[in-house]
């Protein structure tokens, strides 16, 4: 990295993560590959809710840690922030309708990676960009 630049950070969805190590047959490919892209240019970090998440597919904690390495995957905590964020964010969404229960994980990660200025990488872009607009995300066309 040269003076002057920034270095480039960014925040992994579950989704992104569960398509690898699934091998999911519709999207292991292109996520395997948009994270190996990610790994070469810059830091990969996670969150203690992307954690859990991913944590689902997992018995004991050890195999898990195995499966998304600190060294590959930092753990950054939740700025609180993102918290604040996250709350608007999802009051938005119920205002303009929207009936899912429980979508505020979505929006705790949505408001990581624009408190942090993250990048992220998601197979599931449509909510990061309807309310997180100013992110930079890593999706498929």
């Amino acid at each position: 990295m040269t003076e002057g630049t920034a270095e480039t950070i960014t925040l992994v969805d579950s989704n992104v993560l569960l398509d690898v190590l699934t091998d999911d047959p519709q999207w292991s490919e292109w996520s395997a590959a948009a994270l190996a892209a990610a790994l070469d240019v810059g830091r990969v970090v996670i969150n203690p809710v992307i954690y859990a998440e991913v944590s689902v597919g997992f018995d004991r904690i050890e195999d898990l840690d195995l499966a998304l390495p600190a060294a590959h995957f930092e753990r950054e905590p939740l700025p609180y922030a993102a918290g604040f964020l996250a709350g608007k964010a999802f009051a938005a969404y119920r205002r303009r309708g929207g009936s899912r229960p429980t979508p505020l994980p979505d929006f705790y990660v949505g408001a990581h990676a624009a408190v942090a200025s993250h990048r992220l990488l998601t197979r599931d872009a449509r909510r990061y960009r309807t309310y997180f607009s100013g992110i930079e995300l890593v999706a498929p066309a």
